[in-house]
């Protein structure tokens, strides 16, 4: 766990735990509606949630939390790189509540995986995807030192997976 000094109450950053659950799947329904306007399945999203709480081989949750309210989240999932013999972790499902943004509560989160990536050697690097009209999300990652590359994502889903 890392504490940071923050005024005026100090952000406990830690790996998310099962009695999570709840929040996580919230922040993840609001980030997908603020970003997208989409509306995920809310049982669907919870399973997801507490899938990857009860695996960590399909990756894990990064919580900021201050007096013990969760007020930011992200998950990191892992790709195999066969170009360097290591494994990229993919930062996703990034949530700040709206009115702790622009506090630094990222870039608390960031640098814990960033160390944690660092402390690690089979992990090669870190990588995330931001929709194109998030000025301000691009700007902070930017800032901590990330660059923009030239992929695309392209995805097809099954029916299943959204309305």
């Amino acid at each position: 766990m890392i504490i940071t000094n923050t005024a005026p109450k100090k952000i406990a950053i830690r790996l998310a735990e099962i009695r999570d659950v709840l929040a996580i799947t919230k922040f993840n329904q609001a980030m997908a509606f603020e970003t997208e306007q989409k509306k995920l399945i809310p049982q669907v999203v919870l399973k997801g949630v507490t899938k990857i709480l009860q695996n960590s081989n399909l990756g894990f949750y990064v919580i900021a939390e201050r007096d013990e309210e969760i007020i930011g989240s992200l998950m990191v999932t892992e790709e195999w790189s066969d170009w360097r013999n290591g494994r990229f972790w993919w930062i996703q499902s990034v949530y700040i509540k709206p009115n702790e943004r622009r506090k630094k509560i990222y870039t608390h989160l960031y640098n814990f995986v960033k160390e944690s990536a660092n402390n690690n050697p089979s992990i090669c690097g870190f990588r995330l995807y931001v929709q194109n009209e998030n000025i301000l999300a691009k700007n902070t990652y930017e800032a901590l030192g990330m660059i923009e590359t030239n992929y695309r994502i392209y995805e097809e889903l099954k029916p299943a997976t959204h309305k």
